[in-house]
């Protein structure tokens, strides 16, 4: 996965396990490299996962809201949630995930409420 991923950002491989395993600091103007822990690794492996969705998603939603102009030049998408609209100035990654979350716990309570009231119909038609 890790030469996959250093592939796709036109690194090489041992370059970016450096910058995820390692923290680097200027001191004097020499470089210091210090070992991350498995923890930190893992979070900092995270903290880039999440920067390059953040990215792919911003990038994905310029590309529809330039194809969907109005007449004046309006370029908007919305989010649909169970609630409705949301109309934000930008609509970022983390909240397609809120968005998404709350749409599948309503599926989920959909389900489990519908199958409920099948069970107690079928009850009272017994």
């Amino acid at each position: 996965a890790l030469g996959r991923t250093a592939e796709l950002l036109g690194l090489d491989s041992a370059q970016l396990t450096e910058v995820l395993t390692h923290k680097s600091m200027i001191l004097r103007g020499e470089e210091i490299s210090t070992p991350l822990s498995i923890e930190q690794a893992v979070d900092s492996r995270d903290s880039m996962a999440m920067a390059l969705y953040s990215q792919c998603f911003a990038w994905v939603i310029k590309k529809i809201n330039s194809r969907i102009r109005g007449k004046d030049d309006f370029k908007s998408i919305g989010i649909l949630d169970i609630f409705g609209f949301e109309n934000f100035e930008v609509n970022r990654f983390e909240q397609f995930n809120i968005n998404y979350a709350n749409e599948k716990l309503q599926e989920y309570f959909n389900k489990h409420i519908f199958s409920l009231e099948q069970l107690e119909l079928a009850d009272r038609k017994s």
